[in-house]
């Protein structure tokens, strides 16, 4: 069930379905007024006792002759600046006499079944009219024209709410975008504890908590993509919150460039979210008659923790987001050459590589960097996406035809948006590179970023890309990105539309993806930014799985993977096992823990398997048995994180089956210990009345013991490890499968 009402005596809005309800109301000054975001309550014509005033020192009000109305102490949708509320504003537009107020009042609704699309972004979408229903609210400044469409979407089966906003400019003057946020919301208290996903290069996505207090928190990016440092989603949670009960809202902004998520308290303990396109270094030009759409935001409410949010987005995303061939497919097991051989390689060893993977059961393989152009190193090459002949004597189409008679796939690396100095492309076109009239050019990696603000730039490498498309048979595009975005100016633009670049190349960025999947709708591609830089839900609507980070190590992808799995769905999440010593931490890991890691994810190899021993090539062949038996169940079922890595020395999650009969539950412990306690942990999502078998242990139990009981987890570390017993080491793992058995009693 889904509904959208408006009561026309009071003009107040009810969005709600079986979960949530979200109400707003036309303020007496035409101002949209915010009312409730949370668990579901009945509908009623009139919540006008929300809309609290009263009289209060040094406060300015709207009316002559009335101390009691001021947007200072009002909740709103969509607020504006300097007509009496001086917090941050959801919109800043700069008119030509330099004025930035703004009054935009209210003027009608549309409400409309399903889902509008979005106009070159990226989008949550329906399949039928059932599935949603949109409010559009219009809004307009009298005095310039513009018009504000503010749109909600309330879906039947998610407890989200979807928002953006259409800016039209139907006055006869040019005004300039400075702030455009896609949601605001303002709260009632303050009393949550702020989640954000931070970290850096390998430690992507750490859990940061802090409580919020009076004044400024947020998160952004101004790196042109979202970036290694803040991924663009938050959670407010209650302070007694955890994983398995209490309240929760997470904001998550699809958006692949400059954002900005942020929470001001003020001094009456009202907490003010907004949500959008970073308003540092933004600035578009609205000619008359032109529109603006901002990316979409979306909202989760919860009451069952952290793990009933996650999992509303992850069936959100990962059906509603992902699109196209592979978004309801069992992903396939590859093997990536990269830490394998990097730069030094040619067909013989690849096909060496590819062959023993085959015998492996791998079904897919990917040839990373270096295959390109005079690319023998990091300094060369980007930008001429044509095959390295004295590498590769048959090109790629030679290359992919002798994978596919192994009977494996063929993948390729890309990097299309960046180009080295050292290149065909950048000496024919030097002017193409993103710089600054005057100004040194920084490098990152050697390369320079392609100027996707101009579409004759992004023609020209989607005419490449489709052309190796179009003649090999390539299956997997792994498209990367490994630098920001530095001197951020284009030649093809005037002074005063400077502001519009990050932007336009994020556009440029989704219009290639655009091209390229409606072209191949087969190939299955892979986004990358050295590793998890812009791993956002704006990437995840073109690319329906991403490279989470480019630490490979199990140990670390624990947080890694724990903290990704706060938003995105495991389908999303690219995990291999890879090579030992490790490359990024140097550690050794047990291979078996390698694979118990990334089974949680999408399953691949970065190493050689020529190298491996006889012993571990079976092992690999075991594991590779196992993912092809369920992968349906990883990367498709209901996830749950039992323990966090970030609070202890063990690591627990699970996932369960759609129809609950089976159930796999990962176990990590860092360091051994000795003499230990024993050990269980609670699980969830399981059928009570179900009796299930594990087999690793050769048990029975119903459901409601796991639940309620736990799962035993203790080994032969508890004590004194029998004699002639396998020991357990640092780095230890398990899977504990569950599979549903009929009673006996």
């Amino acid at each position: 069930m889904r509904n959208i009402v408006f009561h026309k005596e009071t003009k107040t809005f009810h969005l709600y379905n079986d979960k949530i309800s979200y109400i707003m109301c036309v303020l007496k000054n035409g101002h949209m007024g915010h009312l409730y975001f949370g668990k579901r309550i009945h509908d009623k014509a009139d919540f006008s006792y929300l809309v609290e005033e009263c009289q209060r020192p040094m406060t300015s009000y709207i009316y002559e002759g009335d101390r009691n109305f001021s947007l200072e102490h009002i909740r709103q949708e969509y607020p504006v600046y300097g007509t009496t509320d001086y917090r941050h504003p959801a919109i800043e537009i700069l008119q030509k006499n330099g004025s930035r107020i703004s009054e935009f009042v209210y003027e009608g609704y549309e409400i409309t079944a399903g889902k509008v699309k979005l106009q070159g972004l990226p989008a949550t979408y329906t399949e039928s009219d059932e599935e949603a229903m949109t409010l559009r609210v219009y809004l307009k400044d009298a005095l310039t024209g513009v018009l504000l469409e503010l749109l909600y979407t309330v879906f039947s089966e998610y407890n989200a709410i979807a928002r953006s906003v259409c800016v039209k400019n139907t006055g006869t003057e040019t005004v300039h975008l400075l702030n455009v946020m896609s949601l605001s919301l303002d709260l009632p208290d303050q009393d949550y504890v702020w989640m954000q996903l931070s970290g850096a290069w390998a430690r992507e996505r750490y859990i940061k908590e802090r409580t919020l207090e009076q004044g400024i928190t947020a998160i952004d990016s101004r790196r042109g993509n979202s970036s290694h440092e803040h991924n663009p989603f938050m959670v407010l949670r209650r302070k007694h919150t955890n994983e398995y009960r209490g309240e929760a809202i997470g904001f998550s902004l699809i958006y692949s460039g400059n954002f900005r998520i942020q929470a001001e308290v003020d001094t009456h303990n009202v907490t003010r979210i907004t949500a959008g396109i970073n308003p540092k270094g933004f600035d578009w030009k609205l000619e008359a008659g032109e529109m603006f759409q901002t990316p979409e935001a979306v909202m989760v409410y919860s009451e069952s923790g952290l793990n009933g949010m996650s999992q509303t987005f992850h069936k959100l995303y990962g059906r509603r987001l992902a699109r196209g061939y592979w978004r309801d497919r069992c992903r396939p097991i590859l093997i990536n050459n990269w830490e394998a051989t990097y730069f030094d390689f040619t067909e013989e060893r690849l096909v060496e590589i590819a062959s023993k993977a085959k015998k492996c059961g791998v079904e897919l393989f990917v040839l990373d960097d270096g295959w390109f152009g005079a690319r023998r190193n990091d300094r060369a090459g980007l930008g001429d996406w044509i095959a390295n002949m004295e590498l590769l004597p048959n090109g790629i189409s030679g290359l992919a035809n002798r994978i596919e008679e192994l009977g494996m796939k063929f993948g390729l690396w890309i990097e299309p948006e960046m180009v080295n100095k050292d290149s065909d492309l950048y000496r024919k076109h030097p002017d193409w590179i993103l710089q600054t009239p005057g100004r040194r050019v920084s490098h990152g990696r050697y390369q320079y970023v392609l100027d996707f603000s101009r579409q004759e730039i992004v023609d020209y490498i989607y005419g490449m890309i489709a052309k190796l498309l179009s003649e090999s048979n390539i299956s997997y595009i792994k498209w990367d990105m490994n630098r920001s975005i530095t001197e951020c100016y284009s030649i093809a633009y005037p002074a005063d539309q400077q502001g519009e670049i990050f932007h336009r190349y994020i556009l440029g960025v989704y219009n290639l993806y655009e091209r390229l999947t409606s072209a191949f709708p087969e190939v299955l591609f892979e986004s990358c930014a050295s590793g998890g830089g812009r791993f956002d839900p704006g990437m995840l609507y073109y690319a329906p799985q991403g490279w989470v980070s480019d630490d490979s190590d199990a140990v670390e992808r624990l947080k890694i993977q724990y903290g990704t799995s706060m938003c995105y769905p495991l389908s999303s999440m690219g995990s291999h096992v890879s090579v030992i010593p490790n490359h990024q931490v140097f550690r050794n890991t047990p291979l078996h823990t390698r694979a118990n890691v990334a089974y949680f994810g999408t399953f691949g190899y970065e190493l050689d398997l020529n190298k491996l021993s006889d012993a571990e090539i079976e092992e690999v062949k075991a594991q590779i048995r196992f993912m092809k038996e369920y992968r349906e169940l990883l990367q498709f079922g209901t996830f749950y994180r039992l323990k966090s890595p970030f609070n202890g020395n063990e690591t627990v999650w699970m996932v369960v089956s759609e129809d609950k009969s089976k159930a796999l539950v990962g176990y990590y412990r860092v360091l051994n210990g000795v003499n230990l306690p024993y050990s269980c942990v609670k699980l969830q999502g399981l059928d009570p009345d179900k009796l299930y078998e594990n087999e690793l242990a050769n048990t029975k139990h119903y459901g409601d013991e796991l639940m309620n009981l736990g799962l035993i987890t203790t080994d032969v570390s508890a004590g004194e490890v029998p004699q002639g017993a396998e020991p357990c080491t640092d780095f230890e793992s398990r899977i504990y499968l569950l599979k549903e058995k009929q009673s006996t009693n």
